[in-house]
């Protein structure tokens, strides 16, 4: 669970045990920059593009 830019080498390096990890939960896509165009968080990409599954709740 995380969403800081500090969870995705975090992520990277659960990801490179032998322990599975079975997916990720971070915070729903938010609009973000001058066109407040709705963007992932940093980790949601990392999950996706490892194949995991992503949960974003609207609130935990």
């Amino acid at each position: 669970m995380g969403t800081p830019r500090f969870a995705g080498p975090i992520l990277e390096a659960l990801l490179g045990r032998a322990d599975p990890v079975v997916g990720v939960v971070c915070q729903p896509d938010r609009p973000r920059g001058r066109g407040l165009l709705t963007a992932p968080p940093a980790i949601k990409e990392i999950a996706i593009a490892r194949g995991l599954p992503v949960l974003q709740p609207e609130r935990l």
